[in-house]
């Protein structure tokens, strides 16, 4: 009895472990093609003119609290309804009050429209996937399975230091994999969270 819950707890950790890292790796790829789409969108800022200045200065208000927002929202338990910051409104009026003359022009005013509209997308996608990755029901359950095989051994094994050495060896290892579980889990907190530097310093100050 004792092999078969140890196989199922073994089952257990193995999706747990595969789910929390690929929840992390989800939202790391969309950090980063979060960062490549604000530093593009900079880009075609730059090529459309002067007219666009006061929305770079703009776009580099929104990054940073972007990565404010993203990064402290992540340790709040129960997060209040999304809404967008003062500077992602304003970045948005701004935009959308661009008056293209030119051809370029307006081929880059469209291109900067989608390109927002993505950031934004996956700002949204970040918010709402927050705190799915571990279904906790199965995190109990595996826990009170551990229990069970830590008591059986205890009650069937007699004392010798081979067999304490081996308790501690196995729980050391169990207590690692759930450690590893709940900070994959925590994608923008902990030991292994997402690091925000490039985002936050994908756009350089403008010059003067």
């Amino acid at each position: 009895m004792c092999g078969l819950i140890g196989t199922i707890a073994a089952l257990v950790l193995g999706l747990l472990i595969a789910s929390a890292k690929g929840s992390h790796d989800t939202q790391s790829a969309q950090v980063k093609q979060m960062t490549a789409n604000a530093f593009l969108l900079d880009h075609l800022l730059s090529q459309y003119g002067a007219e666009a200045r006061a929305s770079r200065e703009v776009l580099r208000l929104v990054v940073v609290g972007l990565v404010d927002r993203v990064w402290h929202d992540s340790g709040v338990d129960a997060p209040a309804p999304f809404e967008a910051s003062s500077e992602a409104e304003a970045f948005n009026s701004q935009i959308q009050q661009l008056s293209p003359q030119t051809e370029a022009q307006r081929s880059l005013h469209a291109r900067m429209i989608k390109i927002t509209a993505e950031i934004w997308r996956t700002r949204l996608l970040l918010f709402t996937e927050r705190g799915e990755a571990i279904p906790m029901p199965f995190l109990v359950v595996l826990v009170f399975w551990l229990t069970i095989i830590f008591v059986s051994f205890s009650l069937f094994a007699r004392p010798s230091p081979m067999v304490i050495g081996e308790l501690i060896v196995f729980a050391l290892s169990a207590t690692g994999a759930i450690f590893l579980i709940l900070e994959l889990s925590q994608p923008f907190g902990g030991l292994m969270q997402i690091p925000s530097a490039p985002l936050r310093n994908a756009l350089m100050p403008l010059g003067g």
